[in-house]
């Protein structure tokens, strides 16, 4: 079928090469014209601008926007609007606030406009391995654009779980568990790195052993293999650890439907605790026990 695809980053445009791979017509977008030209070489159509991209979509439209989560898709979706027609589709597979994907569904409704939600994940493996699809909409909209997500989607790798603002919801919990496996990860092998009694302990063949009949093995487990391969210090990298926003909401889900979530929580403050250089909660904590016990400081 005939879609578009808005942003042409490292998903984005991974998508666009599957989906053409798999028969699907495409009309492509992104603020980077060297990027469009890169997928017009490979046989997608190339849109100037949002409106241009309708004018080349025939109706109904079905739009995917996947650019970063807030103002930018805000931004994409009131800027598309004015072009699109009623019983046109926007598919937001960005990380959206589930909250706002229902605000804009209600708003969009009132056009004639369906818009879906799919939370993505696959990361750059996608392309080959397809993307785990988890999707949010009406039953007529999610029913149109099928031939799509089951074009991405590796065999029974996508679900209509909801209405819509459902899938970006299923998502965010999603990667609020993806925090927690993280850290559970990067603590057990900081022990094993940090061992006085094994001080030799070779991680990459650690992890290549738990990867076969062991209950920790995975895909997570196995990516850790190949950083280790590469470098077991990890010595390149400095432990510091960005957080693309659906922790915090999780964990605020959390909070608000009064679910006990302490390892999601505890992985969420570590990441904020990776940013900084010296903790100044620690210096608190080291004064105190000079103060009250006479305990040793290390002084900066």
């Amino acid at each position: 079928m005939q879609m578009a695809m808005i942003g042409l980053g490292r998903m984005g445009g991974n998508m666009v090469e599957r989906l053409m791979r798999n028969g699907h017509q495409t009309v492509v977008y992104d603020r980077s014209s060297d990027v469009v030209a890169k997928y017009q070489k490979m046989g997608a159509t190339p849109a100037k601008d949002l409106a241009d991209i309708a004018a080349k979509l025939k109706s109904p439209r079905v739009v995917w926007i996947m650019v970063p989560a807030g103002d930018p898709t805000e931004q994409t979706i009131e800027a598309l609007v004015p072009s699109l027609s009623r019983g046109d589709i926007i598919i937001d597979g960005g990380n959206s606030n589930f909250h706002d994907t229902m605000r804009r569904a209600e708003s969009l409704a009132k056009r004639g406009i369906e818009f879906v939600d799919s939370g993505t994940s696959g990361g750059i493996w996608g392309l080959e391995n397809g993307y785990c699809l988890m999707v949010g909409g009406t039953d007529a909209a999610v029913k149109q654009c099928e031939p799509i997500f089951r074009a991405l989607a590796p065999e029974n790798g996508y679900a209509h779980v909801g209405p819509s603002g459902a899938g970006h919801y299923v998502k965010m919990v999603h990667n609020g568990i993806e925090y927690a496996l993280l850290q559970g990860y990067a603590e057990g092998y900081e022990i094993l790195h940090a061992s006085k009694n094994f001080p030799k302990l070779d991680l990459h063949q650690i992890a290549e052993v738990w990867q076969h009949g062991s209950v920790v093995r995975s895909w997570l487990n196995e990516l850790a293999a190949s950083a280790f391969a590469r470098d077991a210090a990890l010595s390149e990298l400095k432990g510091w650890i960005a957080d693309s926003g659906e922790g915090r909401w999780t964990v605020q889900e959390a909070i608000d439907s009064d679910t006990p979530a302490p390892v999601i929580t505890l992985s969420l403050l570590m990441r904020f605790r990776s940013r900084q250089a010296d903790s100044f909660g620690g210096k608190v904590i080291a004064a105190l026990r000079n103060e009250f016990g006479g305990h040793a400081v290390k002084k900066s």
